[in-house]
C-alpha cells in the first residue's frame, strides 16, 4: 500500500489588528511629505488639548479688529484645525482671505459654509456674489437677499411675542434694513454693468434700487446709484435731485469732523467709501455743482493725496469754474473787474498746480490710463503748461511706493470728456 496522506497542516486564523492604522493618510507621500503631516496633526491634538475653538475665535477676532490678518488666519485655521465645519470660522476665514487677497481660499471657505448652512448666514453669499459675474452674481445676491429678509421677519416675529425687551442671540449675525438695501444696489449695479445689454436690464436696474430704497430710503449710495441710473437715461433733472440729496445726507457731517479732527465711528460709517466718492465727485462736475465737487474732492485729498484721478478732478472742476466766470462776463457784455481778474488767476493757478501734481504721481504710481493723460496734458496747455520746480513739488513723497497693478485695475475709470 502506498504510503500514508500527509496531514494537512493546520493554521491559525489570523487575529484581527485592531490598532488604529496611523499611517493610513500617508499613502503615496513622501518621507518629508509624511513628516510634514506628523508634525501638523501633532499640533492640531496641542492646540485642542490647550484652546478651545471660542478661544482661539475670540483671538482672531481681536487680530481682525488690529488689522492684523495675517495672524487672524493662523488663529482661525487653528479652530478649522479641531473643528473644521464651525460655521464662524469658515465666515472668519472667508474675510480674512478676501482682505489678504486669496479669493480663492476664501471663495471656497464661504462655499463649505453653504453646504453646511445653505438657509442661515447672509455674508457668505454676499461675498461670493461679489467674486461672480453677470447672472450668477445675481444668483448669489438672490439667496443672500432671501435669507436676509428671513431674519428679519424671525426677529420681528420674536420681538413681538417677548415684547421690547426681548434680546437677539449673541452668536447670530445680526443683519439690518441697511444691509437689504446694499445687496439690492449690487444687484442693480450688475444690470448697469455687467448685464446693460440683457433684455429689461434698466427696469431690473431701476426695480432693486427702488426696492433697496424702501428698506433705507437716505441711503447715500442708493441715492446715488438712483441718480446715475437717471443719468443714463438722460433724465438730467431728477438725476440731479437724486444726487444733492445723497450728498446732502453725508457732506455737512464730513465737513463738521474734518473741522472739528473727530474720528467718532458713527460719523465714518455714515461717509461712503472713498470710491463712491469720487464717483461723487465726477457726477457733481457733470451737473456743473462745481462748488459742492470741490468740497468733496478737498475731503478725499485730505483723506489720501495719493490719487491721481482726484488730483486730476480737482484740476479739471478749477478749470471749469474759470471757463464758466468767463462765458458769464462775456454774456454780460461787460468790462472784467480786478475782483473777477483776481479770482480768475487764482483758479488758473490752482488748476495748474492739481493738473501738475496728477501728472507727477501718474509718473511715480506707472498708472495705465492714456486718456486721462492725453486730458490733462490738453488742459495744461490751454492753462500756459505745468507748474516748474517747487512751484510743482508741494504734495510728492519722495518715498511713496508705487501700488500694485491690481489696485491700478480696480481704480475709477476717468469720466468721459
Amino acid at each position: 500500500m502506498g504510503g500514508q496522506a500527509k496531514g494537512k497542516k493546520k493554521t491559525k486564523p489570523k487575529r484581527k489588528d485592531t490598532r488604529p492604522n496611523t499611517d493610513a493618510g500617508f499613502v503615496g507621500l513622501s518621507p518629508q511629505e509624511r513628516m510634514k503631516l506628523r508634525v501638523h496633526e501633532k499640533a492640531k491634538k496641542k492646540t485642542a488639548e490647550k484652546y478651545s475653538v471660542l478661544q482661539l475665535l475670540e483671538k482672531t477676532e481681536e487680530c481682525m479688529d488690529s488689522f492684523d490678518f495675517e495672524m487672524a488666519g493662523l488663529f482661525c485655521q487653528r479652530a478649522l484645525d479641531v473643528e473644521s465645519t464651525n460655521l464662524q470660522a469658515l465666515d472668519m476665514q472667508g474675510h480674512i482671505c478676501s482682505e489678504l487677497g486669496d479669493t480663492q481660499k476664501a471663495k471656497g471657505a464661504f462655499l463649505h459654509a453653504v453646504e453646511l448652512s445653505p438657509d442661515e448666514g447672509h455674508s457668505k453669499y454676499l461675498y461670493l456674489g461679489q467674486i461672480h459675474t453677470g447672472q450668477e452674481a445675481v444668483n448669489y445676491y438672490t439667496k443672500g437677499i432671501q435669507v436676509l429678509l428671513s431674519t428679519l421677519d424671525k426677529r420681528a416675529q420674536t420681538t413681538a411675542q417677548a415684547g421690547a425687551a426681548a434680546q437677539p442671540d449673541e452668536d447670530t449675525e445680526l443683519p439690518t434694513a441697511k444691509d437689504v438695501c446694499v445687496a439690492y444696489c449690487s444687484m442693480a449695479e450688475i444690470y448697469l454693468t455687467d448685464l446693460c445689454m440683457e433684455e429689461g436690464a434698466a427696469d431690473k436696474c431701476k426695480e432693486f434700487i427702488e426696492r433697496g430704497l424702501q428698506y433705507h430710503h437716505d441711503n447715500p449710495e442708493a441715492l446715488q446709484l438712483m441718480a446715475s441710473y437717471l443719468f443714463s437715461t438722460e433724465r438730467n433733472q431728477e438725476g440731479k435731485e437724486y444726487l444733492l440729496k445723497s450728498v446732502g445726507v453725508w457732506l455737512p457731517a464730513q465737513k463738521q469732523s474734518a473741522a472739528s479732527f473727530s474720528t467718532e465711528e458713527d460719523m465714518q460709517d455714515e461717509i461712503p467709501p472713498y470710491e463712491s466718492r469720487v464717483t461723487t465727485a465726477k457726477l457733481l462736475i457733470e451737473s456743473e455743482e462745481f462748488e459742492m465737487a470741490v468740497d468733496v474732492l478737498e475731503g478725499l485729498l485730505d483723506e489720501d493725496d495719493e490719487v491721481v484721478q482726484v488730483w486730476y478732478l480737482s484740476g479739471w472742476v478749477c478749470y471749469l469754474q474759470l471757463e464758466k466766470a468767463k462765458e458769464q462776463q462775456e454774456r454780460e457784455g461787460r468790462e472784467v473787474t480786478e475782483e473777477e481778474t483776481e479770482e480768475w488767476n487764482a483758479l488758473k493757478e490752482a488748476a495748474r498746480s492739481y493738473l501738475t501734481n496728477a501728472t507727477k504721481l501718474y509718473s511715480k504710481l506707472g498708472c495705465d490710463d492714456q486718456p486721462m493723460l492725453e486730458h490733462v496734458e490738453q488742459l495744461l496747455g490751454d492753462l500756459g503748461g505745468a507748474l516748474e520746480g517747487d512751484e510743482g513739488d508741494q504734495v510728492l513723497d519722495e518715498d511713496y511706493e508705487p501700488c500694485s497693478d491690481d489696485e491700478e485695475d480696480n481704480a475709477e475709470a476717468p469720466m468721459d470728456h
